[in-house]
């Protein structure tokens, strides 16, 4: 008798520490691909309301300097990353529901690829965003 109860103890400390183990290494594993892509949406999302007011300051100068002045082409380059990043957005949700979003549901092969596909969208959108926003500052540093 002592010994089925030594055996059943012993079965489920075993179990629950393979289980606890299973569930460290989840966590240890790091983000999923989904959270990566988010995160780097989540990372320049704060700054287009920078582009915004970079364009504004520029605006005066190109209008006083023409279409092919660097000012021009800066405030041009910003627009264009503010149009990318809304059109990322539309895109990727309209791939993606929310539970695959936010809950981390499974994708399907055909979205495995989509999600590949999305995350070299947006570090393309955010070289945008940093890159346009760089210039435009050094520009409007240079001009003071």
């Amino acid at each position: 008798m002592i010994s089925k109860n030594i055996v059943l103890s012993f079965s489920i400390v075993s179990l629950l520490l393979f289980s606890s183990c299973k569930e460290e290494k989840k966590v240890e594993e790091g983000p999923t691909q989904m959270e990566q892509v988010m995160a780097i949406h989540d990372e320049v999302m704060p700054k287009m309301g920078k582009l915004g007011k970079l364009v504004s300051q520029l605006k005066p100068m190109a209008d006083s300097l023409g279409d092919e002045s660097a000012q021009a082409k800066a405030m041009r380059d910003l627009q264009q990353a503010n149009e990318s990043m809304m059109d990322w957005m539309k895109d990727f949700g309209d791939r993606f529901d929310s539970d695959e979003i936010l809950e981390g549901k499974e994708l399907s092969a055909e979205k495995q690829k989509w999600l590949d596909e999305e995350e070299e969208k947006v570090k393309k959108v955010k070289e945008e965003i940093n890159s346009s926003i760089a210039q435009a500052e050094a520009l409007l540093e240079s001009s003071n």
